[in-house]
């Protein structure tokens, strides 16, 4: 009850200079509620979108991660009232509105949050630590020691557990609308970071066997993408 209080005001714009903490779990963290106004358009963001592979080491704020993971997965109109969208409607579509993505953001520089891997919950705008420290390198190494990984201040993580998808389209569900799922949130996070001067890149080259295994991953879940996010040199 406590976390729902404290989600909703800042829903209701209450800012805070440092991150809530639910005093249940000293491991989740409410974030800043996002803003719903930018200074660029959206014809501007798709014009300058590029895949931005180099980044400077420099940390990020904890608004910049609150805007990017809600632009990826966050609620835009609640729906309590109906127990199968979890929480609501969502900055981007899903087939049959069952939103099978899992979100985790590998924190290595955000200004009040501490290294470490976090899944993102977007019924309350949060995220939970489930691994402390910072993996950035090993999770470099797990995607073939690609630089952008270990460089930049965030990654996220997109994992999937098909049988979401699958139990009720069969295999058309984990072969196709799973994909389409995730085409359509990664686009938001690249049109998002670009408004925010920021950069990412779409990175499926990795192992699948090492990342699940670093990450501790449930056994019904698998990675399927990663995006790390920064400051462009």
């Amino acid at each position: 009850m406590k976390l729902f209080i404290t989600a909703l005001i800042l829903m209701m714009g209450v800012s805070h200079e440092s991150p809530a903490v639910s005093p249940e779990n000293d491991k989740v963290i409410i974030l800043p509620a996002p803003s719903l106004k930018g200074t660029m358009s959206v014809e501007e963001a798709l014009q300058q979108r590029r895949s931005r592979r180099q980044f400077q080491d420099r940390e990020l704020s904890m608004e910049q991660l609150s805007q990017i993971l809600w632009s990826a997965y966050g609620i835009t109109a609640k729906r309590d009232g109906t127990p199968a969208l979890k929480g609501g409607l969502r900055t981007a579509p899903s087939a049959g509105a069952l939103y099978p993505l899992e979100i985790y953001v590998l924190v290595g520089k955000v200004k009040g949050v501490e290294p470490g891997l976090y899944k993102y919950n977007s019924k309350d705008h949060s995220i939970i630590c489930t691994i402390s420290g910072d993996l950035r390198n090993e999770a470099s190494t797990a995607a073939y020691n690609q630089k952008m990984i270990k460089e930049a201040p965030a990654v996220l993580l997109y994992s999937d557990a098909y049988d979401k998808s699958s139990k009720k389209y069969g295999a058309r569900g984990k072969e196709r609308y799973v994909f389409m799922d995730l085409g359509h949130s990664a686009e938001n996070v690249y049109l998002q970071a670009e408004a925010l001067h920021l950069g990412t890149c779409a990175v499926g080259a990795f192992s699948d066997e090492a990342l699940k295994k670093l990450f501790q991953l449930p056994a019904d879940e698998e990675p399927i993408y990663m995006m790390p996010i920064g400051y462009c040199k």
